[in-house]
């Protein structure tokens, strides 16, 4: 006698994805306004308007929460795509302005995402692997921004680790989060400046 075959819906599973990204997305919001440690599994549950055992069943534990938040946040960027229109440009000015405006977008599109991780880091119990972990792509495509602009011409007057270095401190998400954040600047006139800071120091 043939085995049974499961049945799938995809309605439900519809359902349960939508379930799941309801779940995240307020605890998103709630990591990045109280903090990962003030944040309870019921205080999602509820945020969602969902049961404590549902956000166990979808998505896992607070931490397991944490970790799809960070996994989605690298795929939302778009930085795959940001880089390969990047790769074709042929001059420092317009590669240099492509990182401003792209890291720009990513930053302020994924600010609740990076507002959660960076609160998390105090109280995670492996606080510097989940940094490292949720700007792994970010570094590498600064990296290979900065090897590609030392094929134009004119090339930075620094080694490539050190453009590397410095576009990750002017583009990087603690530079953005300074100035608009900290500082009160709108994205417009943090984006302004960073580029022609950036241009600047590579003429």
């Amino acid at each position: 006698m043939p085995s049974k075959r499961s049945y799938v819906s995809p309605l439900r599973e519809q359902a349960a994805a939508r379930t799941r990204a309801l779940i995240l997305r307020h605890a998103t919001e709630l990591f990045a306004e109280r903090g990962y440690g003030r944040v309870t599994v019921a205080g999602i549950a509820a945020a969602a308007g969902v049961a404590s055992k549902t956000v166990f069943a979808s998505v896992g534990s607070k931490g397991d929460i944490l970790n799809r938040i960070v996994d989605q946040g690298v795929i939302a960027s778009g930085y795959e795509q940001a880089m390969k229109d990047l790769l074709a440009l042929r001059t420092p000015e317009s590669v240099l302005e492509a990182l401003a405006h792209g890291t720009r977008m990513g930053n302020e599109g994924q600010f609740a995402v990076h507002e959660a991780i960076r609160k998390a880091l105090p109280v995670h119990e492996s606080g510097e692997a989940l940094w490292e972990r949720a700007t792994a792509a970010y570094r590498d495509a600064l990296l290979t921004a900065a090897q590609h602009l030392h094929t134009l011409t004119p090339p930075p007057p620094y080694s490539v680790k050190e453009t590397a270095d410095l576009l990750w401190y002017w583009f990087g998400p603690t530079g953005w989060r300074t100035l608009v954040v900290d500082n009160g600047w709108s994205w417009d006139r943090a984006e302004d400046v960073l580029c022609r800071i950036a241009v600047a120091a590579f003429r």
